[in-house]
């Protein structure tokens, strides 16, 4: 596998970056937001993730390897090749796309050109869990996705004892705000002692 490359930037298309590797000109597809930030002429370096088809092998380029990462589990549930993996990461950013996973945020997961409601749902469905288990620093993704993951288990804990959603999402959110850390039970406690004062 070509994990990057790095050279002079050749030429910049609407979908692709041209990048000469030791003398060889490569076709890098990327995302519209990673062909932004080059400059022909200027030397570039991107992490690659080739795709062998019976009649082509294509690299896709990425800013860093969290990225790449993302670009390669998406492909692991069924109906979601490359072209969408790639549309998914120019529409959402990767904090904005685990977020939207770990929730189950099916209207901004079907904003990806070529993802349907079922599609949006298998994803949720495949992935998620997926989302805590990948690399990140203490306040990167990974919490983010944690305290998004707990905020969904708690609302539908709420929901499921009675109390309207809107309600449940608006003091759940309230005590995340005070403690983005706190795990389900404690999230539940306050949220129903919360809950409890209105009633």
């Amino acid at each position: 596998m070509i994990s990057s490359v790095r050279g002079e930037v050749l030429a910049i298309a609407l979908d692709h970056v041209v990048v000469e590797v030791g003398g060889v000109g490569l076709a890098v597809q990327a995302t519209p937001a990673t062909l932004a930030t080059l400059r022909r002429g200027e030397e570039t370096r991107l992490h690659t993730a080739l795709v062998v088809r019976e009649d082509s092998l294509t690299l896709f380029g990425f800013e860093d390897a969290d990225a790449r990462e993302l670009f390669g589990l998406l492909q692991t549930v069924s109906g979601i090749g490359p072209r969408i993996a790639l549309a998914t990461l120019a529409v959402l950013d990767p904090n904005k796309l685990r977020s939207a996973l770990v929730e189950g945020n099916i209207t901004v997961l079907t904003q990806v050109p070529g993802i349907g409601r079922k599609g949006a749902e298998r994803l949720t469905l495949e992935l998620r869990d997926k989302m805590t288990a990948l690399p990140g620093t203490p306040d990167g993704p990974v919490t983010v996705a944690a305290s998004a993951a707990v905020r969904g288990e708690v609302v539908e804990a709420l929901a499921g004892l009675g109390f309207p959603a809107k309600q449940a999402e608006l003091v759940v959110d309230r005590v995340l705000a005070e403690d983005d850390s706190a795990t389900t039970a404690t999230v539940l406690r306050a949220s129903l002692a919360t809950l409890g004062r209105k009633r």
